[in-house]
């Protein structure tokens, strides 16, 4: 497992993104929310997409392997059936994934996973990238910037660290802790 993990806009997601299309022993660990779907998102493909009443229910009945309430309301978690769905298929799973999720995956799953936090290159030009997405409302960009504050924190909590200031660079350095990892 290699759990891709950073706060909101640090550029986990196309550096995963990267990998996939890279490395064909690779698949993406599709997570579950409860927010609302973006105009290009497809279920399934991005996120399996639930109500918080569904959600609720697949919690109460221990269907995660972590979960997490990000924003109140606003739940994001990993399916038990998901894991298993990769691992029939003989991939190795990739995770773009927060950082709590990363830690209670890693605490599970120990030396299987490879916990990588992707790190901008400043606080400010993390805070620009998150902008420059359009995708928050004025609100919800203050509360990943609340939240970026926190979980930059986090950084030295996990196996590695990979600087994303120049994405060429991060991309090379990502495809390498993958092959390293596999001992390829």
């Amino acid at each position: 497992m290699f759990l891709f993990t950073a706060p909101s806009g640090a550029g986990k997601t196309t550096i995963v993104r990267h990998l996939l299309k890279t490395f064909d022993f690779l698949d993406f660990s599709v997570s579950a929310t409860t927010r609302e779907k973006r105009k290009k998102e497809k279920h399934g493909k991005d996120y399996y997409f639930f109500s918080l009443e569904e959600f609720k229910d697949l919690r109460r009945r221990r269907k995660f392997v972590e979960w997490e309430e990000v924003y109140e309301d606003q739940f994001y978690g990993t399916l038990k059936s998901e894991i298993s769905r990769l691992w029939e298929a003989q991939k190795h799973i990739v995770f773009d994934i927060d950082v709590r999720g990363a830690r209670d995956i890693k605490r599970k799953y120990g030396e299987q996973c490879l916990a990588i936090f992707v790190k901008p290159p400043s606080f400010e030009i993390h805070v620009q990238r998150l902008k420059n997405r359009n995708t928050e409302s004025e609100e919800s960009l203050k509360k990943r910037i609340r939240r970026i504050k926190r979980e930059m924190r986090y950084e030295q909590k996990f196996d590695t660290v990979l600087l994303n200031d120049d994405l060429e660079t991060a991309f090379k350095e990502a495809e390498k802790l993958i092959l390293e990892f596999l001992k390829v």
